[in-house]
């Protein structure tokens, strides 16, 4: 499939799910095989938990992390003494998970171990930086059950998003949901007219000076001016966003929401009559946290949700088989799905 080719021009790729038994185990190691003979260093580790040989909730089979020699695995000592694999350790971790230090060893042979690595993304984030020592191309981290953070562009470079019959066994109403998601992911940029052109011609290569002072604000609500000039509206929570109507666009009509984007700041922004077009800003999609109809109501009001970074997603892959044993139609799935989102959708277990 085509777009295990783009992998390796990213640093970092996350596989993340919809839900469970979504197919991220699958789809990694179907990247897996396909870039064993690359003649490239990857890098493997986990967010969560995964590899188990049994679903632990529905009691079902699940499928193994198969790894090839040559490969960097990051994962807990629990873990990595229960491997069935030969490896060498490259580093110990000085601090902990619930399951113990970090491991980072370089396989030995070809074999199976359950990956559980960094608790955070702080610490995700640190060690794909890590890996520099390690001459590693890109490194793949497996999400967590229906947690899309690893896809957040602070995070990993890249990203592939795993959705199927688990999440929905009615094929419309599992596109209608994959479309939503994917909808959030593709969320525009925003445009800070003065970080373009007026930066490569002082020589400047960096083009996100606005987006990184807006990185920097780990808390709060922010109103944007004409300029761009960014102004706290020390307002320390959307629950009293009520006591501050009035104080909420005296600067003009862009905020900025440093945490998550819920609907009850949606209804409430859209109720107001002071103006219209309003834009909200938050740092990527993972931060926004809404019903469907919720976001689209507030939309079509003529109002825009943007984002400071972008994901880039590089494909949607489908597993349409739950784990209660249905099993939904393949074609239909991909070419409903491909037809909604306008971008193609692969079942990995047919290549």
């Amino acid at each position: 499939m085509p777009f295990v080719d783009e992998i390796l021009k990213y640093k970092s790729l996350s596989i993340v799910g919809l839900g469970k038994n979504t197919g991220k185990t699958e789809c990694l190691n179907y990247v897996l095989r396909r870039l064993e003979h690359s003649g490239h260093t990857l890098a493997l580790t986990s967010i969560g938990v995964d590899g188990e040989m049994t679903d632990r909730v529905t009691g079902t089979a699940k499928p193994e992390i198969e790894l090839y020699k040559d490969l960097i695995i990051i994962t807990s000592e629990k873990h990595f003494r229960q491997k069935s694999i030969d490896a060498e350790i490259l580093d110990i971790s000085a601090k902990s998970t619930a399951l113990g230090r970090l491991i980072t060893a370089r396989t030995l042979s070809r074999g199976k171990v359950m990956m559980s690595g960094p608790a955070d993304t702080l610490w995700l984030k640190q060690l794909i930086v890590q890996m520099d020592a390690y001459e590693v191309t890109t490194t793949i981290v497996d999400g967590a059950i229906s947690r899309l953070s690893p896809g957040s562009p602070a995070v990993t470079d890249s990203m592939i998003l795993n959705t199927g019959a688990a999440v929905s066994a009615n094929i419309p109403n599992l596109i209608r949901h994959t479309k939503f998601v994917h909808e959030l992911i593709k969320l525009p940029e925003v445009d800070f007219p003065n970080d373009k052109q007026d930066l490569v011609d002082s020589g400047m290569k960096d083009s996100m000076v606005g987006v990184h002072e807006l990185l920097e604000l780990s808390s709060g609500l922010y109103a944007l001016d004409a300029e761009f000039k960014v102004h706290d509206l020390k307002i320390p929570s959307v629950f009293l966003l009520k006591d501050h109507e009035e104080e909420l666009f005296k600067h003009g009509n862009t905020l900025y929401v440093t945490g998550a984007l819920s609907d009850r700041m949606l209804d409430f922004i859209r109720m107001q009559k002071v103006l219209n077009d309003i834009t909200l800003i938050v740092r990527d999609f993972t931060r926004i946290f809404v019903k469907p109809e919720t976001f689209r109501a507030f939309t079509s009001s003529g109002h825009k949700v943007k984002v400071l970074l972008s994901t880039r997603l590089l494909a949607i892959c489908v597993n349409p088989v739950s784990p209660e044993g249905y099993v939904l139609n393949s074609n239909e799935l991909c070419t409903g799905l491909s037809e909604a989102l306008k971008v193609p959708v692969y079942d990995i277990k047919k290549h």
